[in-house]
């Protein structure tokens, strides 16, 4: 136990000593992140992911923006599985995203990127079932493209 106590603080120790900031730290990355106004298209989708992305970046409302995000989403669903009646029995939803990062003063260099997340839902039956299905799997994808764009703006903000 106290070799395992002694290497983790000799690492803490060789980490601190070669220069490393994380990400989150203050100066950083993180107190810009605060600072991204979203765009995105107006529908379900769109909502969805402006919602998913504020909450990731944790965008502080009463702040000035430094930073402009516009985002455009497309999904595709395909059926997956075939009943004996050959109707689907399971859907892959696949949407991508690709998103510009514009800075809010005038002469900065816009940064943009693309993410595409796939998720699969199960086909129901009955039609409030299979709305819900799809709306789930729906959220579930905004939820995942905002962590991955989280991660694109947060390695784009820190190689300035």
């Amino acid at each position: 136990m106290r070799i395992v106590a002694t290497f983790a603080v000799l690492s803490a120790l060789a980490v601190s000593a070669c220069g490393f900031t994380p990400m989150y730290a203050e100066p950083a990355v993180g107190s810009s992140l605060r600072r991204i106004a979203v765009t995105t298209q107006d529908d379900r989708l769109g909502y969805r992911l402006r919602e998913q992305l504020e909450d990731a970046l944790a965008w502080d409302r009463s702040a000035t923006p430094l930073y402009r995000l516009t985002t455009q989403v497309r999904q595709n669903r395909r059926s997956l599985g075939r009943r004996i009646d050959d109707t689907a029995t399971r859907y892959e939803l696949t949407v991508k995203a690709t998103w510009t990062l514009t800075p809010a003063a005038a002469g900065g260099t816009p940064v943009s990127g693309t993410e595409t997340v796939t998720t699969t839902y199960a086909a129901a039956d009955q039609p409030y079932a299979a709305i819900a299905a799809q709306q789930d799997g729906e959220e579930r994808a905004a939820s995942e493209l905002a962590r991955l764009i989280r991660l694109d703006l947060m390695q784009a903000l820190s190689n300035p």
